[in-house]
């Protein structure tokens, strides 16, 4: 027997009003010949759902409000999911979430290197046609169904590992990018002093070619050597010409804090072949970091829904005031005239395009899981198009501010060199441990300004990092609903596992091995991920019906443009962008170590593993689905929405008019109507609901399997059911 796809009845049944199962919550009653029109709108409640007997697949008791499409915060609609307790409780999580380490340590640097402002110009243009189309596409997602990213596709069945690769790829950023956050966290308790260890070169780490061993000299009294050096009659006081002084020693001069970083924090080894073990003070600053992501996600969003109000507004409380000192600074002009000047011939550069396409997808955190996760938890008809709008000028304001911040103090920073500033201008970890600690050592007051650094550099990854780790949670939960009564110790569980799997990053190789998974586990993965999701919805599903759901959750119809971008322009650039990744492939580096070809193999096959989940899963659906008799069947079936597929609550369900039969309540459907997919019992826990089902039909009879374990007196005839009463108990499988 095939399922019910599409909202449709099987076997060529058309269902009409007297037939179908009208019902509020799992529990209707509805006479022969009754219109369901009838029904006066009130609270929709479920008599059959007992919290105290477990978590069913669906809560579908929800609160009435007087306007049907104003959310009502402060009581959730979705009892059993929950929901964001305030309105701004999502938009900063959403905020948080999008506007990370990459705005401040990785943006900057890119606009410098591809033509300083003229790169504003490819970097609006791929935020308008990549951007903002993907972001809303994937927001707009997890708030219609209200599922994460490992149960909600339901429209396109065969697309689950989609799901399940966003979920692994979120799961393994997160496991290093805690370790960034344990490395501010050290930081800022080394800043807790009165001088802080890397302002000096007279710590027992400091070597010989510490740069202030050998300050940078006019060499006005003295005698300057062939080698670059000052000297007197009591030995070399400094260096006049650093590039000669670099071309006949070859020696590079060291600054204390680049010191400090490599020999002192991380006690980095020569290469990954040398990995070295845990380092005591890394591995406790990792526990810290664990913790305070368990605690702050201990009650999931209605906890992290009041931490986000700190830490997605602190940072730019800091940027602003990082922004009025390091303008003040002398030599600023010059470091943000490196940030904006724009050249213009730049931008015949492929390579530049490509840049901003990928800084783009990744700085607004596209394809991750995390904004299907935290949509999830809205209202129904929460407007996300405005959060799109808002989040999304948030992150650009964000990368051109942190740009001006950055470069003011790189300027400072070249001027007290005697420099350039392309000399001291670096990204990622170089720019957060290394540049800008050693800038802060030539201010007044260097403590400060380090705390206040590396406090910005926390409260910017903390909402990443918990979003990230809520997809997770969400993802197992919504897989395995039991769960959901265990949430504590299901995130103990998993901070625990990601705890013990990152302390592979403390050791003097971890270094390495950060950014060998950064390279590939937050590279072209992504990518992939992203594009799938394009096509299944815009080319699977279908872009007319998507957009008649949408104007049901929003309340109008959608622009012309977001079809254009689905159909066309963001599948385009991401495929381009794809491409071109591989088309300028080049073997992984940290600074100038070269990775050896196994490490490499090593990234890719942690990268395989986790876009794998997408052709297996498809593989594995297609030999699991029975009914359909060829392959080329069982793809049209499995690409075709099932009965389940939709709003979560019914009261929201009702609202779908433009779906032919659409199924009003599948849970108590599936309980006359098994879907072929459902054969196997979960150990979900669900509670009885009675169901009264009164049908006319003289069709075809549907048998009860073993799906539904029902204790009830049916009265069969060949003319039809006249009337059933049924005692049940629903299960629902979390298939794979």
């Amino acid at each position: 027997m095939d399922g019910l796809k599409g909202g449709a009845w099987p076997d060529g049944h058309e269902g009409s009003d007297n037939d179908s199962v009208t019902s509020r919550g799992l529990t209707s009653m509805v006479s022969v010949g009754q219109d369901s029109s009838s029904i006066q709108p009130e609270t929709y409640v479920n008599k059959g759902f007992e919290p105290s007997l477990g978590d069913s697949a669906h809560t579908l008791a929800t609160q009435a409000t007087e306007d049907s499409r104003k959310p009502l915060y402060g009581v959730d609609e979705n009892e059993e999911r929950g929901n964001w307790t305030g309105r701004f409780d999502f938009l900063l999580s959403l905020l948080g979430y999008a506007v990370g380490l990459g705005n401040i340590w990785r943006f900057p640097y890119l606009a410098y290197r591809n033509g300083g402002g003229a790169f504003l110009i490819p970097y609006i243009i791929m935020m308008c046609i990549v951007g903002v189309p993907l972001f809303y596409l994937e927001a707009t997602l997890g708030q219609f169904c209200s599922c994460g990213p490992m149960t909600c596709w339901e429209f396109a069945p065969i697309f689950k590992g989609v799901g399940i690769s966003m979920v692994v790829v979120s799961a393994l950023t997160s496991i290093y990018y805690n370790m960034v956050l344990a490395w501010a966290y050290y930081y800022l308790f080394l800043s807790l002093t009165s001088e802080l260890p890397w302002q000096t070169c007279n710590n027992k780490w400091n070597t010989n070619v510490c740069s202030l061993k050998l300050p940078l000299v006019t060499c006005d009294v003295g005698t300057k050597e062939k080698n670059g050096t000052c000297s007197n009659g009591n030995g070399i006081t400094g260096i006049w010409n650093e590039s000669l002084f670099k071309e006949t020693t070859h020696i590079k001069l060291v600054s204390p804090a680049e010191e400090y970083w490599n020999i002192q924090a991380l006690a980095m080894s020569p290469g990954i072949e040398k990995f070295g073990v845990p380092k005591w003070d890394l591995v406790l600053c990792l526990m810290l970091a664990w913790v305070i992501v368990f605690f702050c996600l201990i009650k999931g969003i209605k906890s992290t829904g009041k931490v986000v109000y700190f830490t997605a507004i602190f940072p730019y409380v800091v940027l602003t005031i990082l922004f009025f000192r390091g303008v003040t600074l002398e030599g600023a002009g010059k470091g943000v005239e490196f940030f904006i000047k724009p050249t213009f011939d730049r931008l015949l550069d492929g390579r530049v395009w490509k840049d901003a396409a990928v800084q783009i997808f990744f700085s607004m955190s596209i394809a991750g899981g995390g904004l299907v996760t935290l949509s999830s938890y809205n209202r129904f008809h929460n407007n996300i198009l405005v959060d799109t709008i808002i989040v999304s000028i948030g992150d650009i304001f964000t990368c051109i501010f942190g740009g001006f911040v950055i470069f003011s103090f790189l300027g400072y920073m070249a001027h007290k060199q005697g420099t350039t500033v392309d000399k001291v201008a670096a990204d990622g970890a170089g720019l957060a441990f290394v540049v800008y600690p050693d800038a802060v050592t030539s201010l007044p007051a260097p403590p400060f300004w380090s705390i206040l650094f590396f406090l910005m550099l926390i409260t910017l990854g903390l909402d990443s990092q918990f979003a990230m780790v809520e997809t997770v949670l969400t993802g197992s939960m919504d897989q395995y609903p039991f769960l959901r009564s265990k949430k504590t110790f299901v995130i103990l569980i998993i901070c625990c596992i990601f705890f013990l799997l990152g302390l592979p990053f403390t050791c003097p190789g971890g270094m390495y091995l950060l950014q060998l998974m950064d390279n590939y586990v937050g590279g072209w993965t992504l990518l992939i991920i992203g594009f799938s999701e394009n096509i299944a919805i815009a080319y699977c599903y279908g872009l007319t019906r998507f957009f008649k759901d949408l104007e049901v959750m929003l309340g109008k119809p959608q622009r012309i443009w977001w079809k254009i971008c689905w159909y066309g322009l963001s599948p385009a650039a991401v495929l381009f962008i794809f491409v071109f990744t591989f088309v300028d492939y080049t073997p992984s580096k940290y600074g100038d170590y070269l990775y050896p070809g196994w490490a490499d193999a090593m990234g890719w096959i942690m990268a395989a593993a986790a876009v794998l989940a997408i052709p297996i899963t498809a593989l594995y659906k297609i030999y699991k689905t029975d009914d359909p008799a060829t392959p080329l069947a069982k793809l049209r079936f499995l690409i075709t929405p099932t009965a389940e597929w939709g709003p979560a609550l019914v009261k929201h369900r009702a609202l779908i008019k433009h779906v032919p039969g659409f199924i009003l309540d599948p849970y108590e459907e599936k309980a006359r109507h098994v879907d072929p997919r459902y054969r196997s019992k979960s150990s979900l826990p669900t509670a009885p609901s009675q169901i009264s089902i009164v049908s006319k039909s003289t069709g075809p009879r549907y048998n009860f399997s073993n799906d539904v374990s029902s204790r009830s007196n049916i009265s069969m005839s060949t003319t039809g059911i006249s009337e059933v009463s049924i005692v049940t108990q629903l299960t629902m499988e979390s298939y794979v």
